[in-house]
């Protein structure tokens, strides 16, 4: 089978049974249980004397370098890369490593995954900013082994979070039976050094275990830098052993002992002693106390509060069983969870193009943009591009008329070669109808001539804001721009209903409302169908879809929006998993880039400028829920007058929005049936051929066509 993945273990890492790290432990334990496991190669130093924890192991050999061992070793792992095609590659806690494939990745031939253990402002490579700003732009995903970690990454970095950095606890699994027959036996595993607590440790066992006869004390570990004398006849001492031996001792124990004195990145021993039912005491540093949920927490590490917990829950007999009960049966870090996680963002980053398809009366003149200067990189969401494609599918001729190709490039507003052009293209084509798409370009005088020589008719579609109501971003000069030349425009098609137009000049009888529509060639993702969703919501924005980037110190009201959304995640410390695009200096994402970070997606969010009101959308909904994804939105825009829940989400406010999501999140029959149930009827009720005939019906008074579902509330 094709070795496709390679994780590279830190060179000092020793990937044996018996002196298996953090790391050795943190990959061997996930490969056990990956699907992935025959598709992945790791990498490590190993002498040929130790026999690997796992077959699929290949060593690098750098016995015969004495120097910057680190880069010597990164080196030659590149070149097995290179040598063998592997197409993700896996880095543990060396972001020197990382930095130098970064160099040589410029074609970004390898997908960047890269896991920190520790602190990383204490790793070279990642400890000053630029380094690390470096690592997020240009690492696919990064993992840290606690709150703790992430928070040291992120310090004096503008942002908190990125998209691609995620928290992903060392993880153990769940056991399946209580040891009732616990020995009284308290455990400390570990380097036997005071950074680890040893020294309070050992003074407090000593004097526990003379208080309490029947007691022992088993301590797991060496340090050859610092020495201790203390000894009792029911201490017993051993050099470090396996970890399954390890985890032996933990499963027979009934206290453990965790008091480090140093920052814990996370604290392993703390998660397997307590998973394995020992009531677990530990330190308040690091990333401690995010290893299980306890009661046990040192707030001063010292030997009159270690000793008092210890004396308080062997003296409590029922206390004790309580605790280790709790412990054993509420394990949070469990290795399915991660596995799970692991095997579908690499199952994502493995698929090399993501199959996204492209399926191949009246004369009709549209004036619109078709995106010709922006390199058709809006494709998927154009209306213009959308409503010609109807006309054609219905069987029409449609001419597409960029205006802003001629466009004067010294005085913009002078449009006397646009409406020469079109006089000209319409007396040699003789259109019928003539639709100004999101635009009032022509003149007044320009309109009486073609509708005098060829009693051709003249519609215009408008997509921005155009009430007051909704607050809507410019909507007052959108609305002074649409209602220019009025009374020679024959019917208007508006994003914003009708209902909410207010004191226009243009007459009531002609305006008519324009759904957010979509076509089989552009929406035909069917996101759905793919089941390797980890992302729990998606949301994207931009400062303008044109300028195609964000603009420095602009902030509106989405933005207010999501902040308030981010605090109340943090409020209730959920574990959602968010994709936002376009904040936190992360640049939006267009067409088959934004597909790519929608599919990951279990859910999505439409949220629109300005206040929400009546069937007023962002254009996102078409791109959203037309391609398969469960997207909510305020229930104030009243959807629900055509989608059911089971199609389309509806939310009151940001607690009722979270506590759906959080409803569905772990449910993928349900979102992923809901979703494939509001593309169906999003195409059923708005799909381009179907919009297209509506505007000529309308257009035309056709009385014989039947009101249209948004025409009868």
């Amino acid at each position: 089978m094709e070795k496709k993945i390679a994780i590279l273990l830190p060179y000092k890492e020793k990937f044996t049974n018996d002196k298996a790290g953090a790391a050795s432990i943190w990959v061997k334990d996930y490969l056990l249980g990956s699907k992935l496991k025959e598709t992945t190669t790791v990498y490590g130093n190993l002498d040929k004397k130790y026999p690997p924890i796992l077959k699929n192991y290949s060593n690098i050999d750098i016995s015969n370098f004495s120097l910057k061992k680190n880069l010597s070793y990164t080196k030659k792992f590149y070149q097995l890369c290179v040598k063998n095609n592997h197409k993700i590659i896996e880095i543990h806690n060396r972001p020197e490593s990382l930095l130098y494939f970064h160099k040589m990745n410029k074609e970004k031939k390898f997908k960047l995954i890269f896991i920190f253990h520790n602190n990383p402002l204490e790793l070279r490579g990642s400890r000053n900013v630029s380094e690390r700003i470096d690592i997020i732009e240009k690492t696919d995903y990064i993992f840290f082994v606690s709150k703790w970690v992430k928070n040291k990454f992120f310090q004096n970095i503008p942002v908190k979070h990125r998209n691609n950095c995620e928290v992903l606890y060392p993880s153990i699994k769940q056991q399946s039976i209580f040891n009732k027959s616990k020995k009284k036996n308290i455990i400390f595993t570990g380097k036997l050094n005071s950074s680890k607590g040893y020294d309070i440790f050992l003074k407090t066992i000593i004097k526990i275990l003379n208080k309490y006869r029947d007691w022992t004390a088993t301590v797991i570990g060496n340090e050859p830098r610092e020495k201790f004398y203390e000894k009792h006849k029911n201490l017993k001492i051993y050099q470090w052993k396996k970890h399954d031996e390890i985890l032996k001792f933990y499963k027979n124990s009934s206290i453990s002992v965790v008091n480090s004195k140093w920052e814990e990145p996370f604290g392993r021993t703390a998660m397997e002693s307590a998973a394995l039912g020992c009531a677990t005491i530990i330190s308040n540093k690091g990333g401690l106390t995010e290893t299980f949920n306890s009661d046990l927490i040192l707030k001063n590490n010292n030997e009159n509060e270690l000793y008092s917990m210890l004396s308080k829950i062997i003296d409590n007999t029922q206390l004790l069983k309580k605790i280790q009960k709790r412990n054993f049966n509420n394990v949070i870090h469990q290795i399915k969870d991660k596995i799970k996680i692991l095997d579908q963002i690499k199952n994502f980053l493995l698929i090399e193009n993501l199959n996204f398809l492209r399926f191949k009366q009246k004369r009709i003149i549209h004036i619109s943009t078709f995106d010709e200067r922006n390199n058709h990189r809006l494709f998927n969401i154009s209306l213009a591009n959308k409503i010609s494609k109807g006309f054609i599918r219905n069987g029409h001729d449609v001419i597409n008329f960029s205006y802003r190709n001629y466009l004067n490039p010294i005085n913009r507003n002078n449009t006397n070669n646009i409406d020469n052009t079109i006089f000209e293209i319409s007396k040699n084509y003789k259109p019928d109808l003539i639709i100004l798409g999101h635009n009032n370009i022509l003149s007044a005088n320009t309109l009486k001539k073609i509708k005098s020589n060829n009693n051709t008719k003249f519609i215009l579609w408008y997509e921005d804001a155009l009430s007051k109501k909704s607050d809507g971003p410019s909507w007052k000069s959108n609305l002074e721009l649409i209602e220019k030349n009025s009374e020679l425009i024959d019917t208007y098609f508006t994003t914003t209903h009708p209902d909410n137009i207010i004191n226009s000049k243009i007459p009531k009888a002609k305006l008519n409302f324009l759904p957010m529509l979509v076509d089989q060639n552009i929406e035909n993702q069917k996101f759905y169908n793919y089941k390797n969703k980890f992302k729990d919501l998606f949301f994207a924005f931009s400062h303008g879809v044109n300028f195609g980037k964000l603009k420095p110190n602009k902030y509106d009201e989405r933005e207010f929006f999501l902040n308030k959304l981010f605090n109340e995640i943090e409020s209730k410390n959920s574990d959602l998993k968010l994709n936002i695009l376009g904040i936190a200096n992360q640049s939006p994402k267009w067409n088959y880039d934004f597909y790519n970070e929608v599919i990951k997606c279990k859910m999505a969010l439409n949220l629109s400028r300005g206040i929400p009101i009546k069937y007023s959308t962002s254009n996102r909904i078409a791109s959203l829920v037309a391609n398969g994804v469960y997207t909510f939105i305020d229930e104030k825009t009243k959807f629900n007058d055509f989608f059911s829940e089971d199609e389309m989400g509806f939310y009151k406010n940001i607690n009722d929005l979270l506590n759906k999501i959080e409803l569905f999140k772990n449910n993928p029959n349900k979102y992923l049936n809901f979703a494939k149930k509001g593309a169906i009827r999003y195409f059923e009720l708005f799909n381009s051929k179907k919009i297209s005939k509506y505007l000529i019906d309308r257009s035309y008074n056709l009385i014989e066509d039947k009101v249209q579902i948004w025409e009868k509330y």
